[in-house]
């Protein structure tokens, strides 16, 4: 489970493009908390403190306490708006959550016992559909990541969600198939499908050159036999 983070803020009373461009050149940035069937709130927080958090790589699927006029709130990051050029962030927003309260999340998958995996071991090549998985988790029981063991597998196997044992508290939000989330590929099926790719550009490329031919002797039939007219009537 990801732990619990403390954020401390200040209330932000003023709106607008101004306002939020005085607080970043300050070394601020501009937040909101929202929901819980609470008004939203305003406020601000330590730019330096907020990227040390984003650096984790844990930001998005920790539970955040901020801590405002004395007060902690309980919140799960929604959205950082970065800059397109610095990435320094520009814009927070936090969701406000309720006792018993829970939420989607996305959490990153990890594969272990690769060492036991044969048919990597063989030289396989583990193909990794979808690196986080989308859950409905409890607030308090989020998962850091989500650990996926490869023991025993061989090339040409695959993993789906029903093999994955999640976290109490944790479900899929996806129900309605047993989708994959990664395979165990040969590398000469790898080699093979660039081949066929290639073999196939190849392919256009000199049917491309045998219409240009086909076009180019079309043309000059005509011409070689107005000529051979010619030399008839000369003579």
């Amino acid at each position: 489970m990801s732990d619990a983070l403390t954020l401390p803020a200040e209330a932000r009373e003023r709106a607008g493009k101004g306002a939020s461009r005085h607080l970043r050149r300050e070394g601020r940035v501009p937040a909101v908390i929202y929901g819980g069937k609470e008004e939203p709130q305003m406020i601000h927080v330590e730019a330096k403190e907020l990227i040390r958090m984003l650096d984790t790589g844990h930001l998005m699927n920790s539970i955040v306490n901020i801590e405002i006029g004395g007060k902690s709130v309980r919140t799960l990051p929604k959205d950082v708006a970065l800059h397109p050029v610095t990435d320094r962030p520009e814009h927070a927003d936090f969701l406000r959550l309720s006792k018993d309260a829970k939420v989607e999340v996305m959490v990153p998958v990890v594969f272990v016992n690769e060492e036991k995996a044969p048919g990597l071991k063989k030289g396989g090549v583990l193909n990794i559909v979808r690196h986080e998985l989308d859950l409905i988790c409890e607030a308090d029981k989020i998962p850091s990541e989500i650990e996926i063991d490869v023991t025993g597998k061989e090339v040409g196997d695959s993993i789906h969600i029903s093999e994955v044992t999640l976290p109490s508290g944790s479900e899929s939000t996806i129900t309605d198939r047993d989708f994959t989330i990664a395979t165990l590929v040969a590398p000469s099926a790898l080699k093979k499908a660039e081949g066929d790719t290639s073999t196939a550009a190849s392919g256009e490329g000199a049917g491309a050159d045998m219409e240009a031919g086909e076009t180019a002797a079309t043309e000059q039939g005509p011409d070689a036999d107005a000529a051979e007219e010619q030399e008839e009537k000369s003579e």
